[in-house]
């Protein structure tokens, strides 16, 4: 089986949740029916450009809820999966001293643990393709992530489940190119505003939420309703429950991770040796930085 997976992330610092990071998974073999069905009901709404969380406006509004319903179409039927991880602002998530670290270092915690991959049938091999919407960081950086990203086969529970990634399949992607990870950034733009409570905020000297703040927040009830047909019992706020079955992990079409350096709620608690792996790979890519570039989309 190959993979496709689309990753973005948004809010650093919230004032009640920060670090968000999302994914969309799709199998190849759906990747073109769903790809062209998305794109063509875009273009049918005239929404611009392309779909973005900030973009959204009381003229547009019921165009995005309308995209939301054909992706989550795909989420419910099991051909699409979201992840979405997040932190709680007064929790610290890294070790003292690595804060200007925090950002890759997470995103490597989101990738390693929010998807399953290391429970997918093993029955075949299953090959992973990564798309990062671009990534605000210093580039001897990226190149270190990257190559944490390709190294996650040699786990023993990746190799267990038979997961193979290529280091030239590890690139950055511009969004207005991908309609999934457009969608992506709807879904993640939302759960980011709802948990901060940023549809509550009122413009400096008014009595009333704007425009703009009371459609987006028609366009995130829509998404929980949504969610909500898919697991009745969902909140937002907190980790999704695995139901006591660890493979749900990777089967459950949409789920939420609250990150804290000693969750239980993945595979595997989170290490100091975990969380130091960018010191480590600073003289190699220092080195070699020709094997440690990402394949940009311009």
């Amino acid at each position: 089986m190959r993979y496709y997976v689309w990753c973005d992330e948004s809010i650093e610092k919230g004032k009640f949740f920060s670090d968000f990071y999302g994914g969309v998974i799709i199998n190849k073999e759906d990747f073109e029916e769903i790809n062209s069905e998305l794109t063509n009901l875009f273009l049918s709404f005239s929404l611009g450009s392309e779909l973005k969380w900030t973009k959204i406006n009381d003229y547009q509004k019921f165009g995005y809820m309308g995209m939301m319903d054909l992706f989550f179409k795909y989420i419910k039927e099991g051909k699409l999966k979201i992840r979405i991880m997040f932190t709680e602002t007064k929790h610290q998530a890294t070790p003292q001293g690595k804060s200007d670290e925090k950002f890759l270092l997470l995103y490597y915690q989101f990738i390693k643990h929010a998807f399953g991959f290391q429970f997918m049938d093993n029955t075949e091999t299953n090959h992973i393709e990564f798309f990062f919407d671009d990534i605000p960081d210093k580039e001897e950086k990226k190149r270190g992530f990257k190559q944490f990203i390709y190294d996650l086969q040699n786990l023993p529970e990746f190799q267990k489940a038979k997961v193979t990634i290529k280091i030239d399949e590890i690139a950055e992607v511009k969004s207005h190119k991908h309609i999934l990870l457009q969608c992506l950034d709807v879904v993640l733009g939302a759960m980011a505003t709802k948990l901060n409570k940023l549809h509550l905020i009122k413009p400096e000297g008014q009595h009333k939420r704007g425009k703009r703040t009371i459609a987006k927040e028609k366009v995130f009830k829509h998404i929980l309703a949504l969610i909500k047909t898919i697991q009745p019992n969902f909140r937002v706020a907190t980790s999704t429950w695995h139901a006591g079955d660890t493979k749900n992990v990777w089967l459950m079409p949409y789920r939420h991770w609250l990150f804290t350096r000693k969750s239980k709620t993945q595979t595997k608690q989170v290490t100091e040796e975990e969380m130091s792996w960018m010191e480590k790979l600073q003289d190699v890519v220092k080195k070699f930085p020709q094997y440690f570039s990402f394949e940009k989309d311009k």
